[in-house]
């Protein structure tokens, strides 16, 4: 056989393989489960808190302050919308009142803050009073703002001011009668609004106070991490040790070993904060955009700061939790085995970076489970970072497990490998799948163990 005849015939075989191989990838592709689309700001929100400012611009040093303040306070998390723009607000903010819609803080003169004036913005994020002189809610965290001295409140107006103009009305406010007259607010600020001006202790240093002030005033954590009363309201005895928010749990921060970071370090808080991981955990749901827009856009020394406050929280009392059922315990193990196991590994020790551990969660283990059941009934992705831009994700299992089946295996890795805390119960995952909108299960073409 000639030279050329062998080229001929080998050639035609690797078309003929190149042929079959990208008909069985089509094939193969066909049957692949779409997932839903990674959260993506709209292009150039994060470019906007980092760009650098010109010397030309005017005031470009208080422009670069409020810059700066700006990604410290995360206001894009909540002034933005899927596929809006950025700072144009419009996103519904689910309180136990009803829906409340953020504001437009572009320097559009209609729509937007174009119109206002230094003071009467420094009054809205001082006193939460509106340029029409009508009250805020506090949904808008005005509480925790308060704190922030005028100076830097005015960089923030002035950087906010050099943004694109957009001319964006947000929905109008989904609440009931009489919370929706916003004179009522005023009630609430009487009873519950502290306007005292932040002062460092002297008694500590610098460091743990620049993360004093930045926790308790622009990063406002406690907005999230410090459980409300029935009026919504801080419940300032039990600071930081976790609460509920739009159908997530924001963990207990203090010093408890179990459901708090009492087995974390600064610099494994520090690390957190900069990457949206570490060893112990992986920051998702509403913490993603947190580390997205804020913590991981921080100066090193502020992120130091802040987790040097933090580990100065004193412990949450912890209280007992009453001893899981062996039967639950052995139904949540196999489907810890069949479902979990991949990933979290056997020991529940994780891949660390990746994949976080469930040994020693503070997460698994908090009192209210809401948050764990949240994950594993929706799904997951940690915020990307420039440190780390890739986003890490974990599927939903509502389409696979019951809800019978997810209240044994949460309850199953609350309680295996040293973790202790209540078992769950199947009515309140129930509940929770409904406030998702889960409750209809999508089968794959391979989810043969339905059938």
């Amino acid at each position: 056989m000639s030279a050329r005849r062998v080229l001929l015939r080998t050639f035609g075989i690797l078309v003929v393989l190149v042929v079959v191989l990208g008909g069985f990838i089509a094939c193969s592709l066909h049957h692949v489960v779409t997932l839903p689309p990674e959260p993506a700001a709209p292009p150039g929100a994060r470019e906007l808190l980092t760009a650098p400012i010109d010397d030309s611009v005017a005031d470009a040093r208080q422009v670069r302050r409020g810059q700066y303040l700006v990604r410290v306070g995360d206001c894009l998390s909540c002034h933005q919308v899927a596929g809006g723009q950025p700072f144009a607000g419009g996103l519904g903010l689910n309180t136990p009142f009803g829906v409340i819609y953020s504001a437009n803080i572009t320097p559009d003169r209609n729509t937007g803050i174009g119109a206002w004036t230094p003071d009467q913005f420094y009054h809205a994020m001082h006193d939460g009073i509106g340029i029409h002189d009508e009250h805020l809610y506090p949904a808008f965290p005005y509480p925790w703002f308060t704190h922030v001295d005028r100076q830097d409140i005015d960089a923030i107006f002035a950087f906010l001011k050099t943004l694109p103009a957009v001319a964006s009305t947000p929905p109008p406010n989904q609440l009931p009668f009489p919370i929706n007259i916003r004179a009522s607010v005023a009630g609430w600020n009487l009873l519950f609004l502290d306007k005292t001006p932040f002062a460092p202790d002297p008694q500590q240093s610098a460091e743990w106070n620049r993360g004093a002030e930045i926790v308790n005033g622009l990063g406002h954590c406690g907005a999230c991490h410090t459980p409300k009363n029935a009026l919504g309201a801080e419940k300032r005895r039990l600071p930081f040790y976790g609460g509920v928010i739009e159908a997530h749990f924001a963990p207990d921060l203090t010093e408890n070993q179990r459901s708090g970071l009492g087995d974390w370090t600064i610099d494994d808080i520090a690390a957190y904060l900069r990457d949206g991981r570490n060893a112990h955990a992986n920051a998702g749901g509403l913490m993603a955009d947190v580390i997205t827009f804020s913590t991981s856009l921080l100066s090193d020394e502020d992120r130091h700061a802040i987790a040097t406050y933090l580990k100065s929280l004193p412990e949450r009392t912890a209280t007992a939790a009453a001893s899981a059922e062996a039967a639950a315990m052995k139904r949540g193990a196999q489907i810890y085995a069949d479902t979990c196991s991949a990933c979290h590994l056997s020991d529940g020790k994780g891949q660390p970076g990746f994949f976080p551990p469930l040994r020693r969660d503070a997460v698994a283990q908090q009192s209210d489970p809401t948050g764990f059941a949240h994950i594993v009934l929706a799904g997951s992705r940690s915020g990307p970072a420039l440190s780390r831009p890739s986003a890490l994700t974990m599927p939903s299992f509502a389409w696979k497990l019951t809800d019978q089946e997810i209240a044994d295996v949460l309850t199953y890795v609350r309680n295996s490998w040293g973790n202790q805390a209540g078992a769950v119960d199947s009515a309140a995952v129930h509940k929770l799948r409904e406030r998702l909108k889960l409750q209809t299960e999508h089968l794959t073409d391979n989810s043969s163990d339905r059938e």
